[in-house]
Parts: C-alpha cells; sequence; structure tokens
C-alpha cells in the first residue's frame, strides 16, 4: 500500500505572496511615517523631561495626543533643540509648568492623520486574514478541497493498490480464524453480485476486537490488499474537534469520497473515540460533539441502499464493551472479530515472517522462542526481533544468534540491566537467598512453570533480582491446586529471608501483592472458597464504587459480615502459600545455602549447571 497524495493547487503560493505583501506594507509604513508626520527628534524618558521641568531648563512645551515636544532654553544643550518624550497621565503637569514659568500649549489633530488612521485600521487585519488563510488552505482533506472551512474536510489517508508493496493475508499470522472470517468480506469486495443477485444483503461493517498490538490495523490493511481496492484509514479521535459540527462534516465528507472509489474500505482505528455509549454519563449534554459526530456515524451507515456502491466499514478497538449499543446492531456494525492473542504455532509463524528481515544464525531454534513467550502479542514479538537484531548489531556480530533473542527476551520481560546500580554486600546477599527461596519452591510446586535462570543483577525499575519462569506449553485454565502453588511460589523469597536471616525486608513487597491479588481473585471472582461458596463478588463489568478514603473498590456492595468473611478466606490462603514455602526451604536448607553461594560468586545461573541443582529438590512430604 502507498499513500495518494492529492496534488495542490497554487493557492497557497499567492496566500503566502499575500502576507508577504501586507508585512512588506506595514514595514513600508514605519520607513515613510517620519516623512509624514515630521523629522526624528531625539526620545528622552518622561522622567529626564520631569528633572529639565523643575530645574528650570525647559522654554517651551508642545503637548499633542502620542508626545510631548519641548524646547531646551540657551546654555542647555544646543541652541533651540527640540527634545520628545511619551507622555504619560499626570493631572499635576500643567501646575508644575506654570510654576516654572514654562509656555506650554495642546497641539491640534495633524491635517494628514487620516493617513496613519487608514493605515493602522486596515493593514493589521489584512495581516491576521492572510496568516489564517494561509495555514487553514494547509489543512486539504481527502478530495484535495482546503479554504477558510477546510477543518470539516476528512483527514482520512487514502491507500492504492501496488503489487510491489501491498499487504495480503500472507503477511499476516497467529489469527487464523479472523482471517477465515475476513475472506469472505474479500469476497464481497471482488464480486459483490453474487451475493446481491439470489438478494443477500452484504455486510455492512466489521468490528475487529482485540488487545492491543494484536494485529487489527494490519488485518484491515490486508482486507484492503487482498480485495485489491482503496483503503481509507483515519483515527477515531481525528472527527472530534474544537468546532461544534466539524466531526460530523467530517464524517459526511469522508463517506461521500469513499462513495467515489468504491468498492473500498473506510478503515475506523480506535472506534471508542467516538463511539462510547451515550448511556454511560461520558456526554455532557444532549448537543455534545462526540454525540453529533456518532450520530452522523450512524445515519452514514443506515444510508447505503441495496444496489449503491459497496463501502465496507471495517473498525478496530479494544474496548468494545464501552460501544454504544445503536452501532452494535445487525445493519451497521453486523460482524464482530476477534483478533486475539497468538497461541505457540501463531507464535511460531509471527517469528518466521519477521525473522525473514533479518540475518540469523544457523541453529536458532524459533520454536524455543516462541515457547518463551507466552502472552506475547505480534507487536511484542515483533519488537523482540528488532531487540535481538539490535543486540547483536551492539556486540559487532554480523548475524543474530540464540543468545541474543534470550536476552531479549528478558529486556522485554524484567527489563535493561542496571549494572550500575551496585549493591552491598549485605544486600547482595539477602537478593541471592531471596531469589534461590522463589527457585526451590517452585521447583517443588508444579504450577508456576519451568524454572530457568536465576538472576541477582539488578534490572528495569526495582527488580534487584529475578526467577525467571518458563511455562512448557500455553495454558488457558487454571486448577486451584495450581494457583495455590503459585502463591507459596511467589512466598518462596520472604520465607527464605526469615529462615536465614531471621528478618525480612521490603524486597518481597511485590511478591506480596501478587499473591494476594491472586488469592482475592480465587475468592472473589473464580469461586474457589469453601466458606463463601460458588458466588462472584466482583464488579465485572460494573463501575468500581470508592471506599471512604477516596481509593477504588472493586468488589460488589457486600455486607460486612461477608467483607469480613472474604478477608479472613484470602488471608488463609495467604498463610497456607507461606507455610508451604517455609517447609520446603526448611526441608532444603543445605541445597539452600549451596545454590546461594554458588550465584553469589557467578550471579547467574541457568541452563544445565541450573537443572543440575534442582534435580536435588526434596520434595514437599506433607502440607
Amino acid at each position: 500500500m502507498s499513500i495518494k497524495n492529492d496534488p495542490k493547487p497554487s493557492r497557497n503560493r499567492l496566500i503566502g505572496n499575500f502576507f508577504l505583501w501586507g508585512a512588506g506594507a506595514l514595514l513600508l509604513f514605519n520607513v515613510l511615517s517620519p516623512l509624514f508626520f515630521g523629522p526624528n527628534i531625539a526620545q528622552v524618558p518622561y522622567s529626564l523631561f520631569i528633572d529639565q521641568v523643575e530645574d528650570g531648563k525647559v522654554t517651551r512645551v508642545l503637548v499633542s495626543q502620542n508626545e510631548i515636544r519641548y524646547q531646551l532654553k540657551e546654555g542647555y544643550g544646543e541652541m533651540g533643540e527640540v527634545l520628545r518624550t511619551t507622555p504619560i497621565f499626570d493631572m499635576e503637569l500643567p501646575k508644575r509648568l506654570e510654576a516654572k514659568g514654562v509656555e506650554f500649549a495642546a497641539a491640534p489633530p495633524p491635517k494628514n492623520g487620516w493617513l496613519g488612521n487608514l493605515l493602522g485600521w486596515v493593514i493589521p487585519p489584512l495581516i491576521f486574514v492572510g496568516i489564517w488563510q494561509f495555514f487553514l488552505g494547509r489543512n486539504g482533506g481527502v478530495g484535495g478541497g482546503a479554504g477558510a472551512l477546510s477543518f470539516t474536510k476528512s483527514k482520512a489517508k487514502v491507500y492504492v493498490e501496488e503489487e510491489a508493496t501491498k499487504i495480503t493475508f500472507k503477511d499476516v499470522a497467529g489469527v487464523e480464524e479472523a482471517k477465515t472470517e475476513l475472506t469472505e468480506i474479500v469476497e464481497f469486495l471482488k464480486s459483490p453480485q453474487r451475493y446481491t443477485a439470489i438478494g443477500a444483503r452484504i455486510p455492512k461493517g466489521v468490528l475487529l476486537v482485540g488487545p492491543p498490538g494484536t494485529g487489527k490495523t494490519l488485518m484491515a490493511k490486508a482486507v484492503a490488499g487482498e480485495a485489491g481496492v482503496p483503503f481509507f484509514s483515519i483515527s477515531g479521535s481525528e472527527f472530534v474537534e474544537l468546532f461544534v459540527g466539524a466531526g460530523a462534516a467530517r464524517v459526511r465528507d469522508l463517506f461521500e469520497e469513499a462513495k467515489k472509489k468504491a468498492p473500498c474500505i473506510i478503515f475506523i482505528d480506535e472506534l471508542d473515540a467516538i463511539g462510547k455509549s451515550r448511556a454511560s454519563g461520558n456526554f455532557m449534554g444532549g448537543n455534545d460533539e462526540r454525540e453529533q459526530t456518532l450520530n452522523q456515524l450512524l445515519t452514514e451507515m443506515d444510508g447505503f441502499a441495496v444496489g449503491e456502491a459497496t463501502v465496507i466499514v471495517l473498525a478496530a478497538t479494544n474496548r468494545p464493551e464501552t460501544l454504544d449499543a445503536a452501532l452494535l446492531r445487525p445493519g451497521r456494525f453486523d460482524r464482530q472479530v476477534l483478533v486475539d492473542r497468538p497461541d505457540l504455532p501463531g507464535r511460531l509463524k509471527i517469528l518466521e515472517i519477521y525473522a525473514q528481515k533479518v540475518k540469523l544464525e544457523d541453529g536458532v531454534d524459533l520454536k524455543a522462542i516462541a515457547t518463551r513467550t507466552p502472552g506475547f502479542a505480534g507487536a511484542d514479538l515483533a519488537n523482540l526481533v528488532n531487540e535481538a537484531a539490535l543486540l547483536a548489531a551492539r556486540n559487532g556480530q554480523e548475524k543474530v544468534a540464540q543468545a541474543d533473542f534470550n536476552e531479549a527476551i528478558e529486556r522485554v520481560v524484567a527489563g535493561l540491566e542496571k549494572k550500575s546500580r551496585v549493591l552491598n554486600e549485605k544486600e547482595k546477599k539477602i537478593v541471592a537467598y531471596h531469589e534461590v527461596g522463589h527457585a526451590l519452591v517452585g521447583a517443588v510446586m508444579p504450577g508456576g512453570g519451568k524454572v530457568a535462570k536465576i538472576s541477582i543483577v539488578p534490572r528495569g525499575m526495582a527488580a534487584l533480582g529475578y526467577t525467571l519462569q518458563m511455562p512448557t506449553e500455553d495454558r488457558f485454565l487454571m486448577s486451584e491446586t495450581e494457583l495455590k502453588d503459585q502463591i507459596a511460589t511467589l512466598l518462596g523469597g520472604r520465607a527464605a529471608e526469615e529462615i536465614v536471616f531471621n528478618s525480612i525486608t521490603t524486597g518481597a513487597a511485590n511478591d506480596l501483592q501478587r499473591a494476594t491479588d491472586l488469592a482475592e481473585r480465587m475468592v472473589t471472582t473464580y469461586g474457589m472458597s469453601k466458606v463463601l461458596g460458588p458466588l462472584a463478588y466482583e464488579r465485572g463489568g460494573q463501575q468500581p464504587s470508592f471506599l471512604s478514603d477516596g481509593t477504588m473498590n472493586p468488589r460488589r456492595l457486600v455486607s460486612a459480615e461477608t467483607a469480613k468473611a472474604i478477608d479472613e478466606e484470602v488471608k488463609q490462603i495467604v498463610d497456607d502459600g507461606h507455610k508451604i514455602a517455609l517447609e520446603i526451604l526448611n526441608n532444603n536448607r543445605e541445597l539452600l545455602e549451596k545454590i546461594a553461594q554458588e550465584i553469589l560468586e557467578k550471579e547467574v545461573i541457568e541452563g544445565d549447571n541450573l537443572q543440575q541443582f534442582l534435580t536435588q529438590v526434596n520434595p514437599l512430604v506433607a502440607v
């Protein structure tokens, strides 16, 4: 795809010349004004003029509307020298002049003052209008129109087909179900007569729903590339304007231009910017500009009659729950296509596409990289490949190696290494035992994933060390036992500090927060509580309430007894995980010391060396 730029007429150049002419006229006025209004006379401060009056040096004073001219007595300055000053509102000036015997008078209005008034009133507005027209003339819309009302033109970028650069479905991976669904849209655009001949109605709108970075915009471009039709791309926020009615006018202009180029695709990114529900209180009033824009969009989508040009509207959002119900009804956005994060085979295909753009060493295992990146979206994987290539280039390599990908994953997950953050010996020892505690508990509890690396090199904003656990497969469901295993693993670091140092530090703050949140979800969302039963206490899609201290309360409005029971149940789950972590570490006290001394010496343990240590862990005997 490539952006089609409409040629601009020479109007901007004419407006620029007009602006320059106005500026030149003002400059000419300033240069020639002394010829019309008198010779150049030395300007002095008003305070100096008053001092000269008080000292008796002034003989005559002529007061006009814009200045005061006065003549000095003989013996002061050049003979008959005339000076001028800017007048200040001073009611005592006539009394001072009379007391010093100075002749003074008021000058009549100049006969040629009309010229100065005319130039002063005419030239500034002309210059302002010239500047206004010049800048507004640069905001041409889809049709190339400009002028004083160009802000009502659509700002959509128009992409037209070019065989060498167009994006097709082969450039998109990891969303096979979405591709299958959109293939039918391509058929609608290629041969609409086949469907309309038997009375079928072509869908007017398709809503692409999914998390950020999953490739919704890329999918829309691929549909246009497969169908070989023009592609209008615009963000929802570009419809919202300061000027009342501008958003609705842009919607009208966009659809008019699209109909001229039909069959074509209109793609609206971030639809929720203009499509938020009108019943949710997001609008300040019935005539809100955003609501007018939404109403115009609804009207335009209803305006596609049977037999008209084929224009299909694709829109993308990651918050479909906030959209107005009128947008989602049949006849407008008829279909919703989920563009979700890819699974393991999808991640592998995405990596293969982006890996073609970099030079890889022989033996790079893309499947191993895909396995280590669960939850990564397409944009995350593209960034991962680029980060690995940057690391390889920085190290002077000609090709990207497996180690570069491993380091890139850790950069994305844990952040950059902070080698400048030097820990003292005591802190380094605490961090080492803390991370080994995580690793030993994680090796015993199967719900946390395989421990792949232990490091005490600081990374990111706050991590003084980290234990990297990698899943062996994609998981979509977690059992109650596996969630409790994760909580125990999170508390392994704090438990190690208690056992070795008989004290605790602030290093476990994030672990405690994550463990508590997970336990609360088990009780309030997943119904994993024998005391409270299979009930959901989380508010779900409802608006959250606020506590008396102003903090947000994600729970439903429950009784005091139920809230107390929830807190007790959450505390019990976390306490049980803490006890399990303590028991595992006490059961492997010697191995804890052995691995901690190893990591204090090497700072990082991974691979076969780490697995040899973890195979020596004694399993949990009893809970």
